[in-house]
């Protein structure tokens, strides 16, 4: 599978938190809310100097309760460290070549960031058809996404992006969404 099976995890948690952590005193509350929401997903940003310590935390403490994923990565040098770190997926917020390539390679599920009709065929070059549409709010959000059903028809989205409470249902209701990303359940 050129994207590591990523469609498999993400089938199994139509909402992924995305959250950004400064310390370890966030950690617990964070996961507990998360949770108690019955949601057993994270994708911890890296947007922060304590996002590796904070992934390489929840791996080893909380990894039976949540599948643990990363995002924001950016460069094949993050991907190294997070293949360390033994994450369970990575989310990039766009597509080019070389991080494509260390992606594949990494055997870690991924899902590459997309917002054109250009990225996502960049991205079926490569074989892949599960896209993280982002940011979903400044690119056209649902009008977007069905129209891109309509180009795409092989392609599923996790959307992610100015997504709230009021509105994931309705991306959710969408044929080519798998699953939707965002904070607003923190």
């Amino acid at each position: 599978m050129n994207q590591n099976n990523i469609e498999a995890i993400l089938a199994n948690h139509k909402i992924v938190p995305v959250v950004t952590i400064n310390n370890e005193t966030e950690i617990e509350g964070i996961i507990a809310k998360i949770i108690a929401a019955d949601i057993h997903c994270i994708e911890v940003t890296l947007r922060t100097p304590y996002a590796f310590d904070a992934l390489a935390h929840i791996k080893k403490y909380y990894s039976n309760q949540i599948t643990v994923g990363v995002g924001t990565v950016v460069t094949k040098e993050q991907v190294e460290k997070v293949k360390e770190i033994g994450v369970d997926f990575i989310v990039s917020p766009g597509i080019i070549a070389d991080l494509g390539r260390a992606l594949m390679d990494s055997g870690i599920a991924f899902i590459p960031g997309v917002a054109t009709p250009s990225d996502i065929i960049l991205g079926m070059q490569f074989g892949w058809e599960t896209f993280k549409f982002f940011p979903a709010n400044l690119f056209g959000g649902l009008t977007a996404l069905k129209t891109y059903g309509q180009v795409f028809p092989s392609v599923k989205f996790c959307p992610t992006g100015g997504i709230n409470a009021s509105t994931y249902q309705d991306y959710l209701a969408l044929p080519n969404i798998i699953c939707v990303g965002g904070s607003w359940m923190m």
